[in-house]
C-alpha cells in the first residue's frame, strides 16, 4: 500500500526547523561565555541585563550606535568569508563610538537569513564574541531571524548595536577644534565598508579583476580585508587634552566625515597630495576610469581616521600611534570658514 503523503501544516515543512535553531543557540552559550560581572544572564533570556558600574567614571555617559557592513556582506558570503564581515561590523561598530572618546560595553548583533545554517550562523556568533573580547567588550546576545520565502538561502543580512560609555568632561565631539590645529591621517588597511556597491559594478563588468595583483595579493583578497580597528591606537589618547577631535572616515570619504566634528565657524583645508593612498585604490580607480571625485567621496583612499589636535601634540600622538602600530601623517590644517571641508592640490596616483 502506497504510503500517505503528509500534506500537514507545520513550521519546519514552511522552511523554519525551530530544533535546529535551539540545538543551535545551545552550542552559542560556550562561545558567548563572558568573565565581565556585569552581565547577569546568559543567552536565553528574553533581554540581555547589564549591571550600571562603570569603575573610574564619575559621570558616565552612554554611547549607542547600531552597524551594519553594507553591500560588502554580499560579496563575503558569496565567497564565503562569513568570518571576515563579522569583523568589519564590530570593528566599525566600536570605531565609530571610539571617535567620541568611549568605549565599548556591550555589543548585539541580528542575524537574518533565509536558510539557516548551523555551522555558518555559529562561526559568524563565535566570531563576534571574540572580537568582542579583543576590545574588552561582551557579545551579551541577539537575533538570529530565519525567513524563507522573504530572503534568498544562502543569503544573510548582518547588523549589531553597542552601548559604550565615556566620561561627560572627557566626550571627545570637535567642540575644542580651534583655528591652526593640524588635521592627522591615521591609515587605513583597505576599503574598511565602504565603497562596495562601486566595487560590485567593476566586478560585473570586469569579473577576472578578482585575480588581479595588489602588492603581493589578489583583488578579492585585498577588498575583503577586514575594517581596522583603530581603538587600542587612540584609547590612551582620550585624556590628552590637545587632542581636539577624531572623525571615522567611511562612506562620503574625508570630505563628509571630518566636516561633522568642526564647529560651525572653522573649516578643515586638506592638501590632496599629502595623501598615501594604498594600492588597492590605485587600481579601482584605473580599472573603472573613476574620476578624482568619486573616488574622494566613495573611498577612504587610505585615510580611516583623521585626528584634529593642537600643533605642538602632534610629535607626541604620532610617536605614540607608531608605537601601537598605526600610521599618521599631517595632511591639514584648521582654518577659519564655514564648517567645511576644502581640499587643495592634487591626489598622487
Amino acid at each position: 500500500m502506497p504510503k500517505k503523503k503528509d500534506d500537514s501544516l507545520s513550521y519546519k515543512r514552511a522552511g523554519v526547523d525551530i530544533d535546529a535553531a535551539n540545538a543551535l543557540k545551545q552550542g552559542m552559550r560556550k562561545d558567548m561565555e563572558t568573565s565581565d560581572s556585569r552581565v547577569l544572564n546568559r543567552i536565553g533570556a528574553f533581554g540581555s541585563l547589564f549591571e550600571a558600574s562603570f569603575p573610574g567614571i564619575e559621570h558616565p555617559v552612554l554611547v549607542l550606535k547600531t552597524e551594519e557592513p553594507g553591500t560588502k556582506q554580499k560579496i563575503a558570503v558569496d565567497h564565503k568569508r562569513y568570518s571576515s564581515i563579522c569583523l568589519d561590523m564590530i570593528h566599525h561598530l566600536i570605531n565609530d563610538i571610539a571617535v567620541m572618546g568611549a568605549v565599548p560595553l556591550a555589543v548585539q548583533d541580528a542575524i537574518i537569513c533565509g536558510k539557516l545554517e548551523p555551522d555558518v550562523v555559529a562561526e559568524m556568533v563565535r566570531t563576534m564574541a571574540e572580537a568582542c573580547r579583543n576590545f574588552d567588550c561582551t557579545l551579551t546576545g541577539g537575533e538570529t531571524s530565519e525567513q524563507p520565502g522573504v530572503i534568498p538561502e544562502g543569503t544573510y543580512i548582518l547588523t549589531s548595536s553597542v552601548v559604550g560609555v565615556v566620561e561627560k568632561s572627557m566626550i571627545i565631539d570637535g567642540s575644542r577644534i580651534q583655528k591652526g590645529d593640524q588635521v592627522l591621517a591615521v591609515a587605513s588597511n583597505g576599503l574598511h565598508t565602504n565603497g562596495y556597491s562601486l566595487v560590485r559594478k567593476l566586478m560585473a563588468e570586469r569579473p577576472s579583476i578578482i585575480d588581479d595583483n595588489v602588492n603581493g595579493e589578489s583583488f578579492l583578497d585585498a577588498i575583503l580585508t577586514p575594517h581596522l580597528c583603530y581603538l587600542p591606537g587612540i584609547k590612551e589618547l582620550f585624556a590628552l587634552q590637545e587632542l581636539h577631535g577624531l572623525a571615522h572616515i567611511t562612506g562620503g570619504g574625508i570630505g563628509e566625515n571630518l566636516d561633522r566634528i568642526l564647529p560651525a565657524d572653522l573649516d578643515a583645508r586638506i592638501d590632496l597630495g599629502k595623501i598615501d593612498i594604498l594600492p588597492i585604490f590605485k587600481l579601482i580607480h584605473e580599472a573603472g576610469n573613476a574620476s578624482d571625485a568619486t573616488m574622494l567621496r566613495t573611498f577612504n583612499l587610505g585615510v580611516g581616521l583623521t585626528i584634529v589636535a593642537d600643533r605642538k601634540s602632534v610629535p607626541l600622538i604620532e610617536s605614540h600611534l607608531s608605537k601601537k602600530g598605526y600610521v599618521s601623517y599631517a595632511i591639514g590644517e584648521i582654518v577659519e570658514g564655514k564648517k567645511a571641508v576644502s581640499f587643495e592640490g592634487n591626489l598622487k596616483w
